[in-house]
């Protein structure tokens, strides 16, 4: 993260520490999110028979979020439908001047990753159960796990004793060396926000084939 983007947000919170607890919502897209304490069931249970219909409308909800690494999708083996699963790539998670995109939910999780360089990917499990299936989302938030701050004033030459390997094999390196991600949990927030949203997708809907003439 670039020491003018800190500064940057740093004058417009306080800026905005002015202007009502409601000034951050410009900075992500509007959602309708349920309740704190009405939070969906995960897995959520989605009541349509049609395999088809409910992967598609998954798929195209994840991309929103995500880079879709894999798919297995749910399949009938020997007359058994078995489990589909969604893996994604881990993205690098949006910032406050990025409020196109929909990964770092409004709020602290948006301020967060824009403060401190994050990441998220997602793992998304179709379990077949009757008369639909359990949607299972689980998105995991990292922080990334750097050699010492980015301006830090400690020479770069200077080994750590903690224990953490640090290669020197690039002499032209300059800047913080990234060792790995430390995973920081489940981003709940942002695994509501998308159940919230297939829920919608998939409420009132009618397969093809049904509609009325």
């Amino acid at each position: 993260m670039r020491f003018a983007m800190r500064i940057l947000v740093f004058a417009v919170l306080a800026f905005a520490a002015g202007c009502g607890s409601h000034w951050l919502a410009p900075f992500g897209p509007h959602r309708v999110s349920a309740p704190p304490n009405q939070l969906l069931e995960n897995p959520l249970f989605v009541p349509i028979a049609d395999r088809e219909l409910v992967w598609n409308q998954l798929v195209d909800e994840i991309d929103d979020y995500f880079k879709i690494e894999r798919e297995q999708r749910v399949q009938e083996v020997g007359g058994v439908l078995m489990e589909g699963r969604i893996d994604t790539f881990p993205a690098i998670a949006s910032t406050l001047l990025e409020p196109w995109r929909r990964d770092s939910t409004p709020g602290f999780e948006k301020l967060h990753s824009t403060l401190q360089s994050t990441r998220r990917r997602a793992t998304v499990r179709v379990i077949p159960r009757g008369g639909g299936y359990l949607v299972d989302v689980n998105v995991i938030k990292e922080l990334e796990d750097v050699n010492r701050p980015e301006h830090a004033t400690v020479g770069g030459s200077t080994l750590r004793h903690d224990g953490s390997l640090v290669r020197l094999e690039d002499k032209t390196q300059t800047g913080p060396i990234t060792l790995g991600w430390i995973t920081l949990g489940r981003d709940v927030s942002l695994e509501q926000q998308s159940l919230v949203d297939l829920r919608s997708r998939l409420t009132n809907i009618q397969p093809p084939g049904t509609q009325q003439h």
